[in-house]
């Protein structure tokens, strides 16, 4: 994979970002989805932030190889720390990492999130939580996807921002609602793994010489809504 070619997984995260956005992408490693936005014609100005210098110094590379510093600017920060107001970022994307921090990056760069307009998040584990957060602060879901690539299951989740309270059930949040009304292979597949890991979990918590009822109870109830999105 490189920017002529993005593997599937941040293609399908390209394919949301907007005709000429102003972008920022945090988390980039290789820059390789800015630079592919910036060849194919979609933008024009891009933030490629990284937290760790060794990833950041895979950007610049990247960046200087196909001539694009003038549109890209890479940049060691922490989090949204990458955005300037200068910058005026409308659409970010957070990629490749888990549900928890994704959510915490968000939370910690609020001040960074004032005029952002589209969130386009693939968290690896934790989907639920990136939902909740886009729920409490008004980013409402305007598509799923979700892809297998390489033995893995991806989430794509596209949220824009309106300012408008609004509310997604305990099950949406967890198996997302436009996952759900969608359905497919891809999707069956995960769940079915994730009922066999659960249901694996649970039988060693019941084997155990002081079984942890509560939990028990919290993971049979897991279950039975997992073999009834299967149903």
């Amino acid at each position: 994979m490189d920017a002529e070619k993005l593997s599937q997984r941040l293609q399908t995260v390209a394919d949301f970002v907007p005709q000429g956005a102003r972008l920022a992408d945090i988390g980039t490693d290789h820059a390789y989805l800015p630079a592919a936005l910036v060849l194919a014609g979609r933008i024009d100005f891009a933030v490629a932030g990284d937290v760790t210098p060794g990833p950041l110094q895979n950007a610049t590379a990247e960046i200087e190889r196909l001539h694009l510093s003038e549109q890209i600017q890479p940049r060691l920060a922490d989090g949204l720390a990458a955005i300037q107001p200068t910058d005026q970022i409308d659409t970010v994307v957070i990629a490749g990492m888990g549900g928890t921090l994704i959510a915490k990056i968000l939370t910690a760069g609020a001040a960074q999130l004032a005029g952002v307009k589209r969130l386009i998040l693939q968290p690896n584990v934790g989907e639920a939580r990136v939902r909740q957060w886009l729920m409490e602060h008004h980013y409402q879901l305007m598509a799923e996807r979700i892809v297998a690539e390489d033995g893995h299951i991806y989430e794509i989740l596209v949220a824009d921002y309106t300012g408008v309270p609004f509310s997604y059930n305990a099950r949406e949040l967890r198996f997302g609602p436009f996952l759900l009304a969608a359905g497919g292979p891809i999707f069956r597949q995960k769940w079915q793994e994730e009922l066999q890991r659960e249901a694996a979990a649970l039988e060693q918590m019941k084997a155990a010489k002081e079984p942890p009822l509560e939990k028990i109870a919290a993971f049979q109830a897991q279950l039975a809504q997992i073999k009834e999105v299967l149903a």
